[in-house]
């Protein structure tokens, strides 16, 4: 079968998880909504394109090697919004509606964020019947992308080309280890974490709960979806 394989290097990056007040996480690695958004960008999606995210969502699973998963970096830092009852009645979109009140009517908040540096990821894209495109298309996508990718906030671009091959293989873990065997340098993955309905090629360490099945992309809804973990070389992290 066919696997899309790219990397995903970048000085910081952010893969969010689930958020609790002023708090913004960030995972180990990419989870599934977080690839959905950079295949989206990459094709030049829209965000508020509900039926072309759900059929990304829809048509491809996706498996995540972790080459290092980076060192944690928090980020503390205070932000301006407004209070809840200030903005009733009035339409915002945006931030700068948001930053528009009078400044008295602003609040200043202490927000704490999670990055992962200097982290290394290869991911594999299986499709399914009914996918809204080729794997050779999307890698075309993700070798000229239509908008800047980034690795889960603005402030982190990669740094490195995605060098996205689409290869032949028997599962996941054998697309990304022919496919990290021709890098320069070669890698190799510490651990491997998928979907259900991916060839993955190993037998899971672990299967959990991850909410991050994309649900409504405008409302930043989300969804739970089973995980598997399997560990490969050493344990899946640097901290």
């Amino acid at each position: 079968m066919q696997f899309l394989t790219f990397q995903l290097q970048a000085p910081l990056a952010a893969w969010g998880d689930v958020a609790v007040g002023q708090y913004r996480g960030s995972r180990e690695y990419p989870g599934a909504s977080a690839l959905i958004g950079l295949l989206g960008a990459a094709l030049g999606l829209q965000r508020d394109d509900e039926p072309a995210h759900a059929a990304l969502r829809d048509g491809y699973a996706f498996a995540v090697g972790v080459i290092s998963s980076g060192q944690l970096l928090r980020d503390y830092h205070t932000a301006q919004v407004p209070g809840r009852s200030d903005m009733k009645h009035r339409p915002h979109r945006t931030r700068r509606d948001e930053l528009s009140l009078p400044r008295h009517m602003l609040n200043t908040i202490l927000s704490t964020r999670d990055y992962r540096q200097d982290g290394a990821w290869a991911v594999a894209v299986q499709a399914h019947a009914g996918a809204p495109h080729g794997l050779v298309e999307l890698a075309q996508a993700l070798r000229e992308p239509r908008f800047v990718l980034y690795l889960g906030r603005k402030c982190c671009p990669p740094a490195a080309p995605l060098a996205p091959k689409v290869l032949d293989a028997e599962s996941a873990h054998a697309a990304l280890a022919t496919y990290l065997a021709a890098a320069d340098p070669p890698a190799t993955l510490r651990s491997l974490a998928w979907s259900d309905g991916v060839a993955a090629g190993l037998a899971p360490h672990l299967s959990t709960p991850r909410k991050d099945r994309l649900i409504r992309r405008r409302g930043w809804q989300f969804g739970d979806r089973t995980e598997h973990l399997a560990l490969i070389h050493g344990v899946a992290h640097d901290d």
